[in-house]
């Protein structure tokens, strides 16, 4: 065993494996592997080992057929089989809301390349012919669909590491690691101690231990899993070919061909979780004992749903833990406050998305990032926040909850409320109807009189479309406030704070009592942060972004911090308000003795409201008149009290997130993980209006931007009118110039102002023609799109 490594992978299943593979690839040899057992030990050696490119989450699915399409090339490398079998699966719906969702699965696919179908129950009937058609509507046909032998690819993967200077190490248990002050790492083993540049947590069922001992929380937890293993059946191994995978949702089931038989596993709901105080280390090639009687229910929806299971023996019951995150993403990336120290765990579906999150992860450390978004499995999207009492019943709610329907407008209830501002209970009480970013309570929308506090989730319009017409209403025609507590905020200090954003934002830095907007760049060129800089003096700014960007950006902040600055996130300690609408400023001016009239657009001064001390910004992402008034948390209620009895003779009302979406859109105003994100870049979004090219400045990503500026981008961002009917776009539905896809929706909604369905949308820069028109797919429907070339909404003309 060698003493010295660029990097230790500690964990040798599937994912690890694969992590070591690609970081081989990518050119780093000087690489090695330690696990504690042997290959496969933990939960990858008994997985049912299916696979499938179906993901709610586009990126998510790029992975997947990222992952699925490698085998092949494992195989061709190592001369070894992967045990494939590609028999093609569906995933049937047996209600108009399961079937919605596969419409819109089977929409966002189109313009990913993805060759998936949907059938009916004819079609169903000759695919997979043991299926009881009762009730069923249709299903998702997926031809990539498919099985493999777990162990065979993993050891695969391991080959090919090997085969390109990767060393693997089994039986060595890494007892602790220890943090030089360069940045590298000693990791003492029983075998001794290896000095490493960099390590990864690729520790499957002991991610949370090795977390622990490398120095940071990983909100993971381990669940208890069954699948069983029928007896020969006729009707299966009497086929001329393999019965394809068949995903229940209703019945919570999944189902393949095993040799002569079946295999059938289920993600019951009444769940267990497994080894809640830690994962033993004398755990390794193990099974649990059974515990039938907790998928009872879901073996005898199975035998109505399959006929054949109830006449079959059981072979094999197989009951193993499995790793999950709280929402059933993995934890991928670098952790955040910590350097050289990498995550590669929570893949819970590690024969669908190892590949997938090995290359992820070696782009990353090899080159500084990805080659696509990682916002859905990047471990930074969960804070400082979460822990243990949170991260537990949220990953029960996401196991028993894995099959069903997964809606574009749903809460779910598990942990909450968790994190409150002040102001939860005085909203709470008007009626809010709550929604979740970052582990916070945000109002969605407030309900009056006998509405529900509920929203019913749906693909279509829900019964939130009144409410936020209702406020929308009153914030075009009068005033409207929320909170600005769902606000990312940092504060940039120090004598080279101008200097500093200088370099790390594109766009111009403002003069002291102006905002300007920017957007920040990867090296790439790429979006990563759309931002507001506000100049309180040369030596204090501060900025404002996405709230649930929070550990993603002071991750990047501190990675190209310098000397002379201090940048401190002040999300949870600055909050404050929003009044937005025509009469917004007179509300203010009757909590104050500064003159806002005197405020121009973008102006930021220091005032003192009622008697709080605030930082008022005008801007408004309404795309009205609006102000931004920030105070310290602690003071929140105070200048609440102020502002709501101010505004009383001006009819002021409070608003959500569901009416501020609806109101960006009339200015064409974009969202952040929707219109801006890493997958885009400023010309084709239309940031680039933003970056100031004439600074003197290298800024990062200024190279790629500025070739892109010259070239001119491959595909422009849209606004589009949709003719529809009661659903709207949500995103990544395709986009339809005469029989072919062109591009796709990137979010969209009823402008209630407006009285319109809109969408933005992605279009070959060749084909953009004032006034284009198009189609937009809507859950199986194509729906006439015009482009609409200039907001139809402005504030100054009325």
């Amino acid at each position: 065993m060698k003493t010295t490594t660029r990097v230790a992978v500690i964990g040798g299943g599937v994912v690890g494996c694969s992590v070591l593979y690609h970081l081989t690839k990518l050119g780093w040899k000087d690489v090695m592997l330690l696990e504690r057992s042997e290959l496969t030990a933990g939960s990858t050696w008994h997985a049912a080992g299916g696979f499938h490119t179906i993901n709610g989450d586009t990126n998510m699915a790029a992975l997947q057929g990222y992952t699925i399409n490698l085998y092949k090339e494992l195989e061709e490398i190592t001369g070894m089989s992967c045990g494939l079998h590609h028999s093609g699966g569906i995933t049937l719906a047996d209600s108009q809301d399961r079937f919605d969702m596969l419409l819109a699965e089977r929409a966002k696919h189109r313009h990913m390349g993805l060759d998936t179908h949907i059938v009916g129950p004819e079609e169903i009937a000759k695919i997979a012919p043991i299926t009881n058609l009762d009730g069923i509507i249709g299903a998702l046909y997926d031809p990539l669909d498919g099985h493999l032998d777990p162990s065979g690819t993993t050891h695969a993967y391991a080959r090919a590491a090997k085969m390109a200077g990767a060393e693997i190490v089994t039986h060595c248990k890494v007892l602790e690691t220890n943090q030089r002050p360069d940045g590298s790492w000693d990791v003492v083993t029983e075998n001794g101690t290896i000095h490493a540049e960099h390590i990864v947590n690729a520790g499957g069922l002991w991610a949370r231990e090795v977390a622990e001992m490398m120095g940071y929380y990983a909100p993971l937890h381990p669940m208890e899993h069954h699948y069983l293993v029928t007896d020969d059946i006729p009707e299966i191994y009497e086929r001329d070919s393999e019965h394809p995978h068949v995903v229940d949702p209703a019945g919570e089931s999944y189902l393949r061909q095993e040799g002569r038989g079946l295999c059938i596993g289920f993600y019951e709901k009444k769940p267990k979780a497994w080894a809640v105080d830690g994962t033993s280390w004398d755990f390794a090639m193990e099974l649990l004992p059974d515990d039938l009687d907790k998928i009872g229910d879901s073996i005898e929806f199975s035998y109505a749903r399959f006929p054949v299971l109830a006449t079959a023996g059981v072979k094999r019951v197989i009951h193993g833990p499995f790793t999950f995150a709280p929402d059933g993403n993995p934890l991928v990336g670098p952790v955040p406050g910590m350097r050289n120290c990498w995550s590669a765990c929570g893949v819970m579906a590690g024969f669908s998305q190892g590949g997938g999150v090995g290359l992820m992860l070696a782009q990353w450390m090899t080159a500084g990032e990805c080659e696509r978004d990682t916002s859905s499995f990047d471990i930074a999207r969960f804070g400082q926040w979460i822990g243990k009492g949170y991260t537990l019943p949220k990953v029960i709610e996401n196991y028993k909850t894995r099959f069903s329907v997964s809606y574009p407008n749903e809460e779910k209830p598990a942990a909450r409320p968790h994190r409150r501002t002040p102001m939860w209970d005085v909203f709470d009480r008007m009626g809010a109807v709550w929604g979740l970013q970052y582990g916070l309570e945000v109002p969605n929308y407030f309900a009056q009189g006998d509405e529900p506090r509920y929203e019913t989730p749906s693909f279509r319009r829900s019964n939130a479309f009144g409410p936020t017409g209702r406020e929308v209403k009153a914030v075009r025609e009068g005033v409207g406030i929320n909170e600005v507590h769902n606000f990312g905020k940092y504060s940039v200090t120090g004598p080279n704070a101008r200097a500093w954003l200088d370099r790390v934002m594109a766009g111009r830095v403002p003069q002291k009592g102006r905002l300007s907007l920017t957007p920040m760049l990867a090296q790439s060129g790429r979006i990563i942060g759309d931002f507001t800089i506000s100049c309180l003096s040369e030596t204090d700014f501060r900025l404002t972004a996405s709230y649930g960007a929070q550990a993603y950006h002071m991750r990047w902040f501190t990675d190209h911090l310098s000397d002379g600055v201090q940048v401190t996130n002040i999300s949870d300690t600055s909050t404050g308000f929003q009044l937005a609408g025509p009469l917004s400023a007179k509300v203010l001016q009757a909590c104050t003795r500064s003159d806002v009239s005197a405020l121009k657009f973008l102006d930021v001064v220091k005032m003192t409201v009622g008697q709080v001390e605030c930082v008022v910004q005008r801007v408004s992402y309404t795309g009205d008149l609006g102000y931004e008034i920030f105070c310290d948390a602690t003071c929140v209620r105070t200048l609440w009290d102020t502002l709501w009895e101010a505004g009383q003779e001006h009819g002021i009302a409070p608003f959500g997130m569901r009416a501020m979406m609806s109101l960006r859109l009339d200015r064409h105003f974009g969202s952040w993980l929707r219109e801006f994100s890493p997958d885009y870049t400023p010309a084709e979004t239309g940031l680039d209006r933003f970056i100031s090219f004439k600074k003197n400045v290298d800024f990062i990503g200024r190279a790629a931007a500025e070739a892109e500026k010259a070239k001119g981008p491959a595909r422009q961002l849209l606004m589009f009118e949709i003719e529809g009917g009661k659903a709207d776009i949500h995103g990544y539905e395709p986009l339809w110039i005469g029989d072919d896809v062109v591009g796709y929706c990137t979010s969209g909604g009823y402008s209630h102002h407006l009285g319109k369905s809109m969408a933005h949308a992605f279009v070959p820069t060749a084909m953009v023609t004032p006034g284009m028109e198009a189609k937009v797919e809507i859950l199986g429907e194509l729906c006439p799109a015009k482009r609409i070339d200039a907001p139809l909404f402005d504030p100054d003309a009325r």
